[in-house]
């Protein structure tokens, strides 16, 4: 039998990353169900970080990882595009309140826009601009977590998926395919199993939900230049963003309910992706080469959930990061760790993500 003070469920980048933060404090165990940690919605991003993803609440995560990110080589320059339709002016005024002081966003008009993208669909009236988004090299952060948490004492266990998870006086007792664990404190960062880990925890589960997102790599003609932005619809029905050789990435946006698996893209829904990009953009589809899903999950009222719940002081949660827990991963895990350690949280405040909130007659 082993003994941790903490065992995090996942080493996707929300498990690697908080591991990186608590193992210099405490003895620390990733217990990944897969061969290879990153293999789910970790390794299938598209890989951007843009402040004003997932909504304002997102944002102070956001903005806060970007000097971790920049400072460790991670980040490239890209820019942001949203397109809208006429009947969108009021989407474009709310956008741009919403992040007022926050984000910098400059008002283009369409024929501004065409510099980018020559073919623009005559649908389309005006545009916002965002210079601050940037390319990720997410397998670059999530490996620089997983270093950082190695390099601290932290231990990995891959293939390893959780069997049982019993309550003992001081913590947990716990069976993941080997010799029976003990743990100080479980943390749930699995992702699109984060409510199955709970559940057998006996933890009530908070109603986290997987998504499908699908991706597609298309080649163009012409090819699509290196330096255009991320283009991102204001209605959410497409965006899509340059990839090396000349490739673009597409995605429909699509959010469609899914239960935990090895999400596969669905032909319906490259079909959609295709068809709006087309109805975009005149910019002819030479071949689909590749055609991917992860899944994104989400609580109910969409924000994150960190912290410990409040029907069981030994559980933690590091989960429902949806699309943005990448681009929020330094900052998030920083603002989890000092939960999780009992220590003052320093920059961002934590509140909004507490698991609190789905409790005691909360909005769950």
């Amino acid at each position: 039998m082993s003994r941790f003070d903490i065992v995090i469920i996942g080493a996707g980048i929300a498990g690697a990353s908080l591991a990186a933060e608590v193992a210099p404090h405490a003895s620390v165990l990733m217990l990944e169900a897969e061969d290879q940690p990153g293999y789910h919605a970790t390794g299938r991003s598209a890989a951007f970080w843009s402040e004003t993803y997932g909504g304002p609440l997102i944002q102070p995560l956001t903005s806060a990882s970007g000097p971790w990110l920049q400072d460790h080589g991670l980040l490239t320059p890209r820019g942001e595009l949203y397109l809208a339709r006429a009947s969108e002016w009021g989407e474009v005024e709310r956008m741009m309140a919403a992040f007022n002081g926050r984000v910098v966003m400059e008002r283009w008009s369409v024929e501004q826009a065409r510099r980018w993208l020559p073919g623009l669909s005559n649908d389309f009236a005006e545009a916002l601009w965002m210079p601050s988004c940037t390319d990720i090299d997410v397998a670059g952060a999530h490996q620089l977590f997983l270093k950082g948490a190695r390099q601290a004492g932290a231990e990995l266990r891959c293939g390893a998926p959780l069997e049982r998870a019993e309550r003992m006086g001081s913590g947990w007792r716990l069976v993941a395919g080997g010799p029976v664990i003990e743990a100080g404190v479980l943390v749930s960062a699995a992702g699109a199993w984060a409510d199955q880990v709970a559940a057998l925890a006996g933890v009530p589960p908070i109603g986290i939900q997987p998504y499908r997102r699908t991706v597609v790599q298309l080649e163009v003609d012409p090819p699509a230049p290196a330096d255009l932005p991320l283009v991102m619809a204001m209605d959410g029905s497409f965006y899509f963003k340059p990839e090396a050789g000349g490739r673009l990435w597409l995605s429909p946006h699509d959010e469609t309910p899914d239960s935990p698996c090895d999400a596969a893209a669905d032909e319906l829904d490259v079909a959609v992706a295709i068809d709006r990009f087309e109805k975009a953009a005149r910019w002819p589809i030479r071949r689909v080469e590749r055609r991917w899903a992860g899944l994104r999950s989400f609580a109910p009222d969409r924000l994150p959930v960190y912290g410990f719940d409040p029907l069981e002081p030994r559980f933690f949660w590091c989960a429902a990061q949806g699309g943005f827990g990448i681009q929020t991963a330094p900052a998030a895990a920083k603002m989890a760790a000092a939960l999780l350690l009992g220590r003052q949280v320093a920059e961002i405040d934590p509140a909004p993500y507490l698991p609190d909130r789905f409790r005691n007659g909360g909005s769950r």
